[in-house]
C-alpha cells in the first residue's frame, strides 16, 4: 500500500512548551513542515539556540523544515499599568502618553509607541483586542493623544492596540523590526513575515532590504488591516509578495470578524491565481491550549481550510503555549488527511482567471498525471519555482521535489502537495529518486508509474522544458 502524504502543510509556533531540542524534533516528527519563531517575544540568544535545535531535528529526521520570522511591526501595545489593572466605564476620557514612563494610577496611561505621530481626530483606536472601544477626540501634545472609551471594560499592562483606519504612511518596519531583520540576516531564515501590511510598497521596501543585506529568504505579507483587504489593493499585495498569511485575529479586531471567512477565501483563491504561497493562522485549534481534543467547530475551520485550497495551516498558542502540542500537531494532520481524501480542492479553472498565465509546462504536467492517473508528479527544480507552479494546480497526488539547494527545499515543504529532497544535480535525479522511493514503499507493490517535470540543463534555473512518463514494477 502507497504511503499517503498530507497535502496541506503545518506551520507550528515555537514557544515555552516547545522550547527544547527534544520537544521539536517530535513536533517535527509528528507532521510539522515548518517551525515559526515569533519576534513579538524572546531575546537573539534564545533563537539562535532554537534555530541550531530545528536544523539538528531536521537533519536527524531527514526532513526538510522551514523556519519562519516573523516580525512584530507597528504591534502597538500599553506600557506597565499600576496594579496591572485600569477599570474604564463608557463616556470617560483616558490618555495615551508615550512619553509617560511609569504609570501613577491616573487616567494617562503609558503607551509603547508614539501615536500623536500617526492619528488624527475621530480616529477609532481598540484596546485589549478589541475589548475597550476608544475615539480619539485630541491631541493634546507632541507625545499624547486623548481618547472617548465607548465602553466598560478593563485595561491591563503590555494589552495591543489596534488603528483600524490609520494610514502608517509606508512606515510599518519598526527600529525592532529593523534590528531583528539584521539579526536574521546571519541566521538561517526561510521566510520573514511582514505584519500590518498596507500596501505592495511595504512588501517592496522589505524586500530591498533584503537584497541589501544578502538574504534570500522570501517574504510573507500579513493580511490584517483594512487597507490591505481593499479588492484593488489585495491582489497588488498577493503579486507583490511571495505569499501571504491570512492573520484571522487582528484581521477581526481592525475590520470585523464577519469579514474574515470571505477574505479568506478571496485571498486563497488569488494565492492560487498567481502561484503565490498562503497559510491560514490564528485559532484554528485554540481550544487545545488547555483540551487534549479539539472542538467540532475547529476541525471545521481547519477542514475548510483544505478545501479552500490553502498550501498551510498554522497553530500559534497551540503549540508555543499549550499542555497538548503534539496532541493538537497529530490532530490537525488527521483533519488534513481525511478531508484531502474526501473533498477535493476545487479544480484550477474555477479559480484561475484566462488572463493569468501559470506555467505552460505545470500546467501540462498536471493534465497529463491526471489523465494517466500516476503515482505522483516528480519536479526536477533548482529555484523550487516549477514545483510551486505545479501546486498552484492543487493537484490530487503528491509533488515530489527534487532539488540540489537546501534553502529551495526548505522554503518549498510549506508549498501545498511537495515532500522535497536535496539531491546532486544530475540528468537523471528524478527518476534515481523515484527508484528509491518505490524500494522504500512509497508508492505501493506492483507496477508505479510517475510524472517527470526536468529540465536539459540540470541545476540551471528557469530551464524546465521537459515532461516524461516513467513506470517501475
Amino acid at each position: 500500500m502507497a504511503i499517503v502524504f498530507k497535502r496541506t502543510k503545518i506551520l507550528a509556533t515555537v514557544g515555552p512548551a516547545t522550547s527544547s531540542p527534544e520537544m521539536l524534533e517530535k513536533l517535527i516528527a509528528a507532521g510539522t513542515n515548518g517551525l515559526r519563531l515569533n519576534f513579538s517575544h524572546g531575546d537573539y540568544d534564545e533563537r539562535t539556540q532554537q534555530i541550531k535545535w530545528i536544523r539538528e531535528a531536521s537533519a536527524n529526521i531527514g526532513k526538510p523544515v522551514a523556519i519562519l520570522q516573523d516580525l512584530q511591526g507597528p504591534k502597538i501595545r500599553l506600557g506597565a499599568l499600576k496594579d496591572n489593572h485600569f477599570d474604564v466605564k463608557k463616556g470617560d476620557e483616558i490618555i495615551l502618553d508615550h512619553a509617560v514612563t511609569e504609570h501613577d494610577g491616573s487616567a494617562t496611561l503609558p503607551v509603547q509607541y508614539n501615536l500623536a505621530e500617526k492619528v488624527q481626530v475621530g480616529e477609532p483606536i481598540y484596546i485589549f483586542d478589541g475589548k475597550v472601544r476608544t475615539t480619539v477626540v485630541a491631541i493634546p501634545s507632541e507625545t499624547a493623544i486623548q481618547l472617548r472609551v465607548e465602553n466598560d471594560g478593563i485595561l491591563m499592562s503590555k494589552k495591543g492596540i489596534n488603528l483600524p483606519d490609520t494610514d502608517f504612511g509606508g512606515d510599518i518596519l519598526t527600529p525592532k523590526d529593523l534590528r531583528d531583520i539584521e539579526y536574521g540576516f546571519t541566521q538561517d531564515i526561510d521566510y520573514v513575515a511582514l505584519s500590518f501590511v498596507q500596501s505592495p510598497d511595504d512588501i517592496h521596501n522589505l524586500r530591498q532590504i533584503l537584497v541589501a543585506g544578502g538574504s534570500n529568504a522570501q517574504i510573507i505579507a500579513k493580511i490584517e488591516t483594512k487597507a490591505a483587504i481593499k479588492d484593488e489593493v489585495m491582489e497588488q499585495i498577493v503579486k507583490a509578495t511571495d505569499g501571504i498569511m491570512v492573520a484571522r485575529g487582528d484581521l477581526a479586531v481592525e475590520a470585523g470578524a464577519e469579514i474574515v471567512p470571505i477574505v479568506q477565501r478571496k485571498l486563497l483563491a488569488l494565492c492560487r491565481r498567481h502561484g503565490k504561497l498562503s497559510i491560514v493562522a490564528t485559532q484554528m485549534m485554540a481550544s487545545m491550549v488547555d483540551n487534549p481534543e479539539p472542538t467540532r467547530a475547529e476541525v471545521s475551520d481547519v477542514a475548510n481550510a483544505v478545501i479552500q485550497g490553502a498550501d498551510t495551516v498554522m497553530l500559534s498558542d497551540e503549540t508555543a503555549n499549550g499542555s497538548y502540542p503534539l496532541e493538537t500537531v497529530a490532530a490537525m494532520k488527521k483533519v488534513i488527511l481525511y478531508t484531502q481524501e474526501h473533498s477535493p480542492v476545487a479544480p484550477i479553472h474555477d479559480i484561475i482567471a484566462k488572463n493569468v498565465q501559470l506555467d505552460a509546462i505545470g500546467t501540462a504536467a498536471v493534465t497529463l498525471a491526471e489523465q494517466l492517473k500516476v503515482a505522483a508528479i516528480i519536479a526536477e527544480t533548482k529555484s523550487g519555482a516549477t514545483a510551486a507552479t505545479i501546486a498552484a494546480h492543487r493537484p490530487n497526488l503528491p509533488i515530489i521535489s527534487v532539488t540540489s539547494d537546501r534553502k529551495a527545499a526548505q522554503q518549498l515543504v510549506l508549498s501545498y502537495a511537495n515532500r522535497c529532497y536535496v539531491r546532486p544535480d544530475s540528468p537523471e535525479a528524478g527518476f534515481d529518486l523515484f527508484k528509491e522511493l518505490k524500494e522504500e514503499g512509497y508508492f505501493g507493490e506492483g507496477k508505479a508509474r510517475v510524472i517527470i517535470v526536468s529540465g536539459q540543463q540540470p541545476g540551471v534555473i528557469g530551464t524546465t522544458d521537459t515532461i516524461k512518463v516513467r513506470s517501475l514494477e
